[in-house]
């Protein structure tokens, strides 16, 4: 070899590899090849002087100074027991499901409220169309999927009438053509 000197074998100790542009740990003082080079490859015991780190707690979720030289998660449990402002107790909740639905006996919420166009009730998911909840007010409801050969229940001006939807279609048909 003419050159023996030259280059560096890296510290890494299941590495070994002879690097000849070498690069060296800033903390440790040790040579390492450019796979190790990092504070995490090497796991560098002093990388927490280096690091630099903003820690936030996790139960107020406000920063944490941590000072140069002490390590992040001790900083973190002595604030948690000195000066944390978090309370369970006044934790607020949210409310997202704040319209309840009209129906007797029903007791779901939605998200938005789901209004129907006669009776101006609010509905959930289940009970949103007329036919669902049985609506008595306004005119006379039409299922809007088409006239298939269900039966319908329909309420009329004091008295229910089971009638089918072919009958149903029938009859707005006729009315149509006069």
């Amino acid at each position: 070899m003419e050159f023996p000197d030259l280059g560096r074998h890296c510290s890494e100790k299941t590495c070994k590899q002879l690097d000849f542009l070498p690069l060296k740990c800033d903390v440790c003082e040790r040579d390492f090849c450019k796979d190790h080079f990092t504070y995490a490859a090497h796991k560098c015991p002093f990388a927490y002087k280096k690091d630099i780190q903003v820690p936030v707690c996790p139960l107020c979720n406000s920063p944490v100074p941590v000072r140069k030289g002490e390590i992040p998660d001790v900083v973190v449990g002595e604030h948690i027991d000195r000066n944390c402002k978090y309370r369970p107790e006044k934790k607020e909740q949210v409310r997202i499901f704040t319209y309840r639905c009209s129906k007797k006996g029903c007791k779901k919420r939605e998200m938005l409220p789901l209004a129907c166009e006669q009776c101006s009730g609010n509905f959930c998911i289940q009970h949103r169309h007329p036919l669902d909840h049985r609506c008595t007010r306004g005119s006379l409801t039409v299922s809007t999927a088409g006239f298939g050969c269900e039966s319908l229940r329909v309420q009329t001006v004091g008295r229910s009438a089971l009638l089918s939807s072919c009958w149903l279609a029938w009859q707005l048909r006729s009315k149509v053509k006069r």
